[in-house]
């Protein structure tokens, strides 16, 4: 059974952590002719194929209709849950349409309500989900942190080792209080304890923030 998940989307592709050997790799679509182009083998390809134009000639296709109510990379990441993964990694899912990174971000918390985490990777800008739970960061982070709320409310929000610290706080969906906080050079740590929270930073910590 695999534990890890690396998944390449239709998006802006940043390649700066290639897929363990050991990870289970899913194409969403247009990935697949990302990874084809970097020499990584895909495990399981999957999409509608709407993007790549055509549907690949791969061993493991799933190919799902165009009209249907899961994204490709939601179709990916219910895959990679069947196969007891925990830990998702997810390149290609930033820098595209908004609608879809959007999308992606709830894609996110379904995979933090499910009790696994997940991680979309951009160029300079790294994304999680925490549900009812905690992540840290190596003091060796820097550079700004934004944490939001996915949800109606998100309670019992504490921030520390970061420049604007909170405790006990309640996060709500429409109004932007954890935006643009800041890295001090300590480790740091978010934790939500009832609520699920969007969590974004720049740089490329995601390895600190307990993916490895």
């Amino acid at each position: 059974m695999k534990t890890h998940c690396f998944i390449a989307g239709a998006g802006e592709y940043c390649g700066f952590l290639s897929p363990g050997q050991h990870d289970y790799v899913i194409a969403a679509d247009g990935g697949y002719k990302e990874l084809l182009s970097r020499g990584i083998a895909a495990d399981l390809v999957v999409g509608d194929f709407d993007s790549l134009g055509s549907v690949p000639e791969h061993p493991n296709v799933m190919q799902t209709p165009v009209e249907k109510d899961d994204t490709d990379m939601m179709t990916a990441v219910k895959q990679g849950l069947k196969q007891g993964c925990k830990a998702f990694i997810i390149d290609g899912g930033l820098g595209g349409r908004l609608d879809h990174t959007l999308a992606n971000f709830q894609t996110l918390a379904y995979i933090a309500q499910n009790g696994a985490r997940g991680f979309l990777l951009g160029r300079d800008m790294s994304v999680t989900a925490v549900s009812n739970s905690s992540m840290c960061f190596s003091q060796n982070e820097k550079g700004r942190i934004s944490i939001f709320c996915a949800g109606s409310k998100a309670e019992g929000v504490t921030l520390t080792g970061l420049k604007y610290p909170l405790s006990n706080a309640t996060l709500t969906c429409d109004y932007p209080l954890g935006i643009s906080n800041e890295f001090t050079g300590t480790a740091a740590t978010v934790t939500v304890k009832s609520g699920t929270l969007i969590v974004m930073w720049t740089g490329k910590g995601v390895i600190y923030a307990g993916y490895s």
